[in-house]
């Protein structure tokens, strides 16, 4: 039987497993402990300190994101002290970076947004200087601002540890620490595929999806959980539109399997064809040859197209005909297509796109 521990979190008492952090009690128990650089499913790193608790007998504060709880623990997290700690940092990040609320496309979702928020800052104490980096706006799909960026480690740890794509890592040191590719080079030069999970874990507007700019604020979106429908793995994501209008999507999180919140390029980024002006939305026949294609009913459709697979079958017989299936579809329907070509037209030519 797994062993417990007890400690004590300001003022209650609570049983623990050995290994967890002080985060992940206090979440636990359902006290708020702010927290930046934290992600979890990666490595805690403790870079910010935002998330600063005291604990009795220790030499200064400490990172509750990695310090592990130990026997008879007592820790306080809601203290004058700590507050002021936390806005000490708080007003640290603020004055470092370009953090203009007005025209960023996380006002309203920016994790240092609210931040300021709750710690009632109402302006820092320190000049702002931003670092004056060049956008980074090479590519179709993704936007870089490396002045919004707090250098909370967020977007490294998810590319190398989440994707393991390693992309992503610091480069330089102090005041001249910068996120990015190998050779501080642009997104579109390096090795990166483009997952955006970067961009799903930035907390500010460092990294932002570059096609929903300006399409709508996060309050106005109507968020929808659904199924991506590129190939049969069923990854959970979050659709967010607006006017019936796909602005971004987002792997969901919270319902966990299969993806776990990660998506590819496809997932996140080729939801266009939605909305494309060409995509077919009723359906089209051409009765004779050279002969314009006319929009009728699904009911018509389906015995125009019933009626010549049984005249091509009665003429040529049934291997004839040939079936191509698609990855855009789910399993289930991929496992219907095969089987009405084999038991209703009686081939076994049937195949699929991801295998050509």
């Amino acid at each position: 039987m797994e062993k417990k521990l007890t400690v004590t979190i300001d003022g209650q008492e609570v049983t623990a497993t050995p290994g967890q952090t002080i985060l992940e009690v206090a979440q636990d128990m359902g006290i708020y402990i702010p927290t930046l650089c934290h992600y979890s499913k990666t490595t805690n790193v403790g870079a910010c300190r935002v998330c600063v608790v005291e604990v009795e007998n220790a030499r200064s504060y400490v990172a509750s994101c990695c310090a592990p709880v130990t026997p008879g623990m007592v820790v306080r997290t809601d203290t004058p002290a700590i507050r002021s700690a936390q806005k000490m940092i708080v007003e640290l990040l603020w004055s470092s970076g370009d953090h203009n609320c007005l025209t960023c496309e996380q006002n309203g979702q920016c994790e240092l947004q609210n931040l300021v928020y709750w710690l009632q800052i109402e302006k820092p104490r320190f000049k702002i200087e931003p670092p004056g980096y060049d956008m980074d706006d090479s590519n179709t799909m993704i936007h870089r601002d490396l002045n919004k960026c707090v250098l909370c480690g967020r977007c490294i740890r998810a590319c190398n540890e989440i994707q393991v794509n390693e992309v992503l890592d610091f480069a330089n040191r102090g005041s001249y620490a910068k996120v990015g590719p190998a050779f501080d080079a642009d997104y579109i030069d390096s090795s990166c595929v483009f997952c955006g999970e970067c961009l799903q874990v930035c907390p500010t507007g460092a990294i932002t999806f570059k096609q929903a700019k300006f399409a709508g604020r996060p309050w106005e979106l109507k968020k929808t959980r659904t199924t991506c429908a590129y190939c049969g793995v069923g990854c959970q994501m979050d659709l967010y539109t607006k006017d019936n209008k796909i602005v971004k999507v987002m792997g969901n999180r919270e319902y966990g399997q299969p993806n776990e919140g990660s998506l590819c390029v496809k997932g996140r980024f080729g939801m266009d064809f939605v909305s494309h002006p060409d995509r077919l939305k009723k359906p089209l026949i051409r009765y004779k040859k050279d002969e314009a294609l006319q929009e009728t009913t699904w009911e018509e459709a389906y015995t125009f197209i019933a009626d010549k697979l049984k005249a091509v079958k009665k003429a040529n017989g049934p291997d004839s005909i040939a079936g191509l299936s698609s990855a855009r579809v789910t399993n289930e329907e991929n496992y219907l297509f095969q089987k009405f070509m084999r038991a209703v037209v009686g081939t076994n030519n049937v195949d699929h796109c991801a295998r050509l």
